[in-house]
């Protein structure tokens, strides 16, 4: 006998379609997918009551039809997603079997010991593997201390040597293995402990407004002529064949609201390419003839990379008429009134040798990697720098946007070139002579961030190879220092080894090294909290001075991780003095954000000169010209292409073959954990992050790709990182296994955005050199 049929689903549709008569499917989802704006009027409540029938039939229709369209869309969705992914594991084949493309070790002629170290684990970590799977695919899931009864159950001789194989584990090799993990957990936690200290002190500053007070200030109208209330300013730019940025510099210093005979700009060139040189000394005669006290300054022999340039600047028989000495990389574009914000701090600090400005990014939504450096940025300058600088009045100079007192530069001793973090050692060694620096938080310069990952993971290297050096070279300076003990503590203790060597150590050993053994010999334990839950909120502390990059704190702990190797192998070549660690490369900069204020700074000081001067309008004609000159030559420069790392590479298949073994065991956190991380170190060796280079990419199409695509990633992928934190149990019951799905279709989804990121920057928002005409109208529309 059949049900009556239940009409109260199709009572409350009719009252829902009474509320809302009409039913519009939007233009802009139709549009995508060629169909027909369709509108579903419902009849009136008269004719639906006397041909209900009719209603309800009309009605289940235009639902099932509304529910085929749905699928339709999700279904176009997924073909879109799926092409994407194919299309750039297409990419991805291409650069790993062009020969065209390039390694991290193409430089060297012998490979590094550090890759050799990693390429040996990979080997162990792939024979266990295989071992694992054997054992698990034979139903072999004993394990200590039941090995006699392992032994008994056991037939042939894998079985007897799978058993052995055991027992070795879990008394030889665990022990030891649970004994470093242990001891790296000890570090984590004081590591951790540190950070929160500097996030309360942050706190603790932002709530009672604690900021340095300059004793005076400066009026904000503009500086004409001499006025000897003004001091003498000497202010430097060294370069190095940096084409790209040196005008910007140039423009933004020249144009600084102080008295021309007040200060000296000193452009202190090290470019060895011909070309370079006469560029810059074609601009700087342009602002000499504007009236700017400017000089250029090229050495025939480089020696000491930056820090002989600053000391073979310094040693001119004119410094001596200065008081202080500003100092700005070739990328940095000072605001006007930046000496105005600084000098007065030192009015009556007789003890001041440094005021330091915060550093502000041009580029920091440019792409990923730009905005994971703003992430890593903003915390150093707004927690680190503020609370050393508030507390302590010490931090570490930063080698640009900052002030010195010459005096205390000369005495201890000027620049030296036993390192190559000059920044670091005249800091140390001006803390060790009782001279107190001060930080300016809501002073920023503008600079540019690297765009690629060649050139960022080459400034980390030195950035963390530097002060290792220096540890070794100044240790016992700080020991027989005339200071007081708390300062020779905080030198030693959390400056160097806390900070710039446990750092490091720690982050590539216990998520690189010892996560991925431990699945492999499951006696040795970590936690999950370690591998999890401290770092997810050590990230979010880290991402507090940046609130607009929350969606990417998931992408920033693995990147940060995956960036662990680069420290450490830095900081290992640093101290025990391996060759890498004295070289000195110019990080890549690019200036395309700095070439509108340029012009505007050329035209507003040229304006102002030609009314009080008759110079002709050449004069500015000629900036411009040249940095027209200038986009020409950038525009036909040579093709360079994206770089395999192997080292992230083959950390990748460690990782991600922990992974699997980790699947087998079930262990879920350490599952996931393993394989995002792998995914992560798999991206970055490919170089899928950051700018791509095999292609020239429009400034537009690569914004646009930022805004719409990395909004969504770290969302994504936090969500499916959660879900998988949540469930305590994930290979049992309906709730685990809806779980799984989820977060594998959040790891796919997350994964398919990333990559077709790179994907839209490599190809749809690429334009070939030789199909694109500037001065066709058409094009350029």
């Amino acid at each position: 006998m059949s049900r009556p049929p239940n009409y109260e689903f199709q009572e409350w549709w009719n009252k829902e379609r009474e509320r809302n008569r009409d039913l519009l499917i939007p233009q802009s989802d139709l549009s995508t997918n060629r169909h027909s704006v369709v509108q579903i009027q419902s009849p009136s409540s008269s004719d639906s009551t006397r041909d209900s029938d009719r209603s309800r039939s009309r009605s289940a229709r235009q639902l099932s039809w509304l529910l085929l369209l749905k699928f339709q869309q999700f279904a176009s969705s997924l073909s879109s997603f799926s092409s994407r992914f194919l299309s750039i594991l297409r990419i991805a084949n291409r650069r790993i079997t062009s020969p065209e493309s390039l390694t991290d070790a193409s430089i060297s002629k012998s490979e590094s010991r550090f890759y050799r170290v990693i390429k040996g684990f990979l080997i162990i970590i792939v024979v266990l593997l295989c071992i694992e799977l054997v054992a698990y695919f034979k139903g072999w899931h004993f394990s200590p201390p039941s090995i006699e009864y392992a032994e008994a159950e056991v037939v042939g001789f894998l079985g007897f040597v799978y058993a052995n194989w055991l027992y070795i584990r879990a008394n030889y090799l665990a022990p030891p293995l649970q004994s470093l993990t242990n001891a790296c957990i000890v570090l984590f936690l004081i590591q951790s402990v540190d950070r929160v200290i500097l996030v309360l002190g942050c706190a603790w500053i932002k709530f009672r407004r604690i900021k340095p007070v300059a004793a005076m200030q400066y009026p904000d109208s503009s500086v004409d002529g001499n006025d000897l209330h003004y001091p003498m300013v000497l202010v430097q730019i060294p370069m190095c064949n940096e084409r790209e940025v040196y005008q910007q510099s140039i423009a933004a210093v020249c144009v600084q609201d102080w008295p021309k005979d007040r200060m000296l700009v000193q452009i202190l060139d090290d470019s060895d390419d011909m070309e370079v040189q006469n560029l810059i000394k074609a601009d700087v005669q342009k602002w000499q003839q504007r009236g700017v006290r400017i000089l250029y300054r090229h050495r025939l022999i480089r020696t000491g990379y930056k820090a002989g340039n600053l000391k073979s600047a310094m040693s001119c028989d004119y410094v001596k008429d200065y008081e202080f000495v500003a100092i700005f990389d070739s990328d940095f574009q000072p605001a006007p009134d930046f000496l105005k914000k600084t000098i007065p701090h030192f009015k009556g600090n007789e003890d001041l040798a440094l005021v330091q400005a915060r550093w502000a990014f041009v580029n920091k939504d440019e792409n990923l990697l730009t905005r994971l450096q703003n992430i890593n940025l903003s915390f150093h300058f707004e927690v680190e720098q503020q609370v050393n600088g508030v507390f302590l009045n010490f931090f570490g100079f930063n080698g640009t946007a900052g002030v010195w007192r010459i005096k205390a530069l000369e005495e201890c001793g000027g620049w030296l070139e036993r390192t190559t973090v000059e920044d670091m050692d005249i800091a140390v060694r001006a803390h060790l002579h009782g001279w107190k620096f001060i930080f300016l938080n809501d002073v920023k310069c503008m600079c540019e961030l690297p765009e690629s990952y060649e050139a960022y993971k080459k400034q980390q290297h030195r950035w963390h190879s530097g002060p290792m050096q220096l540890f070794r070279l100044c240790f016992f300076d700080v020991i027989h220092a005339k200071v007081s003990l708390g300062k020779k503590v905080n030198m030693i203790f959390l400056f160097f080894l806390l900070r710039k060597l446990i750092l490091p150590f720690y982050s590539f050993t216990l998520f690189c090294i010892i996560l991925p053994l431990t699945m492999f010999l499951p006696e040795a334990q970590l936690p999950a909290w370690v591998v999890c839950y401290i770092p997810g909120v050590m990230s979010i502390l880290n991402i507090l001075p940046a609130p607009q990059s929350v969606p990417f704190i998931v992408p920033y702990l693995l990147f940060e991780n995956t960036m662990s190797v680069t420290k450490f192998n830095a900081m290992i070549s640093g101290l025990f003095k391996f060759g890498s660690s004295y070289e000195w490369i110019v990080t890549k900069k690019t200036g395309r954000s700095s070439e509108a204020d340029l012009i505007s700074y050329s035209e507003k000081e040229s304006g102002a000169l030609l009314e009080s001067t008759n110079f002709h309008k050449s004069s500015s004609d000629s900036g411009l010209a040249e940095l027209n000159k200038l986009e020409m030559t950038k525009k036909c420069g040579k093709r360079k292409r994206n770089r395999l790392y192997r080292k992230e590479l083959a950390l990748a298949i460690i990782l991600l073959s922990a992974s699997v073994r980790s699947l087998l065991s079930a262990q879920g956190i350490h599952f996931y954990f393993l394989l995002f991380q792998g995914i992560t170190f798999l991206v970055v060796g490919l170089d899928l992050i950051g700018e791509q280079v095999d292609y020239r990419v429009l400034e537009q199409g690569n914004a646009e790709a930022a805004n719409n695509v990395s909004k969504w990633t770290g969302t994504v992928y936090l969500c499916s990182l959660i879900g998988a934190i949540l469930s305590d149990s994930y290979w049992v019951g309906l709730d685990a296994l809806i779980t799984v799905v989820v977060a594998f279709l959040g790891k796919t989804t997350w994964l398919c955005l990333w990559l077709w990121r790179a994907e839209h920057q490599l190809s749809v928002a690429t334009i070939g050199a030789d199909q694109f005409d500037e001065t066709n109208p058409k094009e350029l529309t």
